[in-house]
């Protein structure tokens, strides 16, 4: 058994600031020691997949970062980290517990994960290896989990046992939350895609409106998998563009660990019904956390476009409501052109924005994809919001 201070620290010797996660028994002195110590930050995700995105957009924002969770969720995270993390060359530490264990006397339903938790990082390609037991481990595991991903640019997973971490009691309140109940400025229309499509704007539109709004200097712009990343290149590939493609539903997510990492720049996720839809809890976590270089805006046709138009169900849902309800600072929604400036222009402190914008179903006719692959497309924008030059 080792003492939560005795990892984390010498984790923070490798640069290892930042913790998002879920949490677990298992991990409750870990969790409760970042908690508790002021120069660390620690997110509280809905799920382990939101965790494991928030990390990574700390981690382009230069962060080291660190993702905790226990292994009943670690299906949760397949998704990032089979389309996200692999793809876009992100590395970030896992440390996944172990329930289930063989060893163990634990509750049925963790029975099939605890025969199988190293045989999904196997397949998924992610290294593993336990979490030490001993202080005198932790060096060299540190090391090679550190070795490995300065090398490969991908993850590395820790596996960890019950009673690997002695108890450490949690003396301070987690930063970012409590804000549940202040509510946010919204205003609503009532506009609906059935009731007048062909008024709509397109999400071509759209897309112009934003870029006329941003600089590419201080501002990044995150577009969301299907025809929203690949529309944003068509019309203007920038350095300060990422195009996220698979891990549906991550790209706010993601957009909150860089907007977190990186207070100086705005950052823009461009989110879709279907995608907002799937991982809605993370609405809750940007309205705890984010800051007022966060915006939101949702673009909603209420279809699945990319997949050949299938229905979503977002006809009935206000998610400019939901976004006030979790404590977004400014919540708009209409189908007009002019709330994109009236976001971009609204002065909000300390708050996350946020659009619900009704739009149109189709796209561009023969819309090209991205002529970069996924990782290029990610370290050209580090490149540029880091300083580096472009050799």
């Amino acid at each position: 058994m080792i003492q939560a201070e005795e990892f984390v620290e010498a984790a923070r010797k490798l640069g290892f600031e930042w913790y998002t996660g879920v949490p677990c028994s298992f991990l409750t002195p870990f969790i409760n020691y970042v908690i508790n110590d002021t120069q660390l930050t620690y997110i509280s995700s809905a799920n382990e997949g939101d965790a494991l995105a928030t990390a990574a957009g700390a981690v382009i924002g230069g962060k080291r970062a660190v993702v905790m969770m226990q292994n009943s969720g670690l299906g949760n995270a397949v998704s990032p980290l089979t389309s996200l993390t692999y793809i876009f060359k992100i590395p970030v530490l896992i440390i996944c517990t172990l329930r289930g264990d063989i060893n163990l006397k634990d509750e049925p339903q963790h029975e099939l994960m605890g025969q199988i938790t190293d045989k999904l990082l196997e397949t998924m390609g992610i290294p593993w290896e336990y979490f030490p037991d001993n202080a005198g481990e932790i060096a060299a595991v540190l090391q090679r989990a550190n070795d490995y991903m300065q090398q490969e640019q991908r993850p590395y997973a820790l596996i960890m046992r019950k009673g690997t971490v002695a108890p450490h009691a949690l003396q301070r309140k987690e930063m970012g939350m409590g804000r549940g109940g202040e509510g946010g400025r919204g205003r609503w229309g009532e506009v609906g895609l059935s009731q007048s499509v062909n008024s709509l704007n397109t999400r071509y539109q759209v897309l112009e409106a934003i870029v006329q709004q941003t600089n590419p200097e201080n501002t990044v712009i995150i577009a969301t998998t299907g025809y929203t990343g690949r529309e944003l290149f068509a019309l203007s590939d920038r350095p300060n563009h990422l195009y996220i493609v698979g891990s549906m539903g991550c790209a706010s997510s993601l957009a909150l660990g860089l907007s977190l990492a990186r207070p100086d720049l705005t950052v823009v996720v461009i989110d879709g019904d279907g995608a907002a839809l799937m991982r809605m809890g993370n609405f809750a976590t940007i309205g705890a956390y984010a800051g007022a270089n966060f915006i939101h805006i949702l673009l909603d046709n209420e279809v699945h476009d990319s997949t050949g138009a299938q229905a979503t169900v977002s006809r009935g849902v206000s998610f400019a409501k939901i976004a006030e309800a979790c404590s977004y600072g400014t919540t708009l929604m209409g189908s007009e052109l002019g709330l994109i400036e009236a976001l971009f222009m609204d002065t909000t402190q300390n708050r996350p924005k946020f659009v619900h914008l009704k739009i149109r179903p189709g796209t561009l006719e023969n819309l090209p994809r991205p002529n970069m692959s996924p990782a290029v497309v990610l370290q050209r924008l580090m490149n540029h919001i880091h300083g580096k030059r472009e050799k």
